[in-house]
């Protein structure tokens, strides 16, 4: 018998009135998957040493299994899917892995190599509803870099900023050049404008960037249209919690709309970006940054 991390352990139990159990497989004892292992068993959440006997078997997630081949060898995820009023899909757990691995530019395979598991598991874990142990959530926060905490969600709420900060920290300025490669992904943004009643406002708005230009939809008569005709700042960080450094770019330019149909239509189908707040949102703002800076916060030895 041998095992991967993330294989399932199932017991037959032959006894009359013996009730069958099965966990994941979240230790591994020998380098060559054999016995004995540390399950999570699935009815008490409990992790335990276990040497299978006769009556049990493995449950393997082969490399490569889609979530699809996995669920129809699994009876109980099968009978999930087939069940009235439940739509599969993937879990919050699931959506930030994925989030956190695309963002680093690290592959499904790196990452399940990583964390030692399958990346057949991994792929089950970011496309379908799932419940990771402690266990396999120590080891995905450790191969991104980040906590079993912000992989639940748990400072969702929180402002970024409340880490620990670095013992040595480095704070440089960054060129222009890397200013706009890190713009120039789309993403969220924050935009500093006068509102209606002259105070001034900063509002957060999906963006995209286009022909060196930031682009964004919103509502006319809203704060972000407000932006329109006048000279702008436009934002974008990203802060890692878990590593206490991250960057931010600050752009400023002016403000227009965008009017012309063809400027539209190129701006529909080439903008990969939906505003997050829904409903008509038809009015275009384009903003031509003049100056371009940016700061970044590393270890010093970074």
């Amino acid at each position: 018998m041998r095992a991967h991390l993330g294989d399932h352990l199932v017991i037959e139990r032959t006894t009359t009135g013996a009730i069958k159990r099965d966990g994941e497989i979240v230790g591994l004892h020998h380098e060559d998957g054999t016995p004995p292992y540390d399950v999570r068993w699935s009815d008490t959440d409990e992790v335990t040493l276990v040497f299978p006997g006769p009556d049990a078997h493995i449950h393997h997630l082969e490399h490569g299994l889609s979530a699809s081949a996995y669920a129809a060898s699994d009876p109980d995820t099968a009978e999930a899917e087939a069940t009235p009023g439940r739509t599969p899909g993937p879990g919050d757990i699931g959506r930030r892995v994925a989030v956190e691995r695309h963002r680093q530019r690290v592959s499904r395979e790196e990452t399940a190599r990583r964390a030692r598991m399958s990346p057949g598991y991994l792929e089950y874990l970011e496309e379908r509803p799932a419940d990771p142990s402690v266990a396999t959530l120590i080891r995905l926060a450790d191969a991104l870099g980040t906590t079993v905490t912000a992989l639940r969600g748990g400072g969702v709420d929180l402002p970024p900023g409340q880490g620990q900060a670095l013992l040595h920290p480095q704070l440089r300025d960054m060129d222009p050049e890397e200013c706009r490669t890190l713009l120039s992904t789309h993403g969220v943004g924050r935009i500093a404008v006068s509102a209606g009643d002259g105070r001034p406002a900063v509002v957060p708005v999906n963006y995209d960037v286009v022909d060196d230009a930031i682009v964004f939809r919103t509502a006319p008569g809203s704060t972000p249209a407000a932006s329109v005709g006048t000279e702008v700042a436009f934002e974008v960080d990203h802060m890692d919690e878990a590593m206490s450094q991250g960057w931010s770019v600050l752009a400023v330019g002016p403000a227009s709309s965008v009017t012309d149909p063809e400027a539209v239509r190129r701006l529909t189908d080439q903008a990969h970006t939906t505003p997050w707040p829904g409903g008509e949102r038809e009015l275009w703002v384009s903003i031509r940054p003049v100056h371009l800076t940016g700061r970044r916060i590393t270890p010093a030895d970074g």
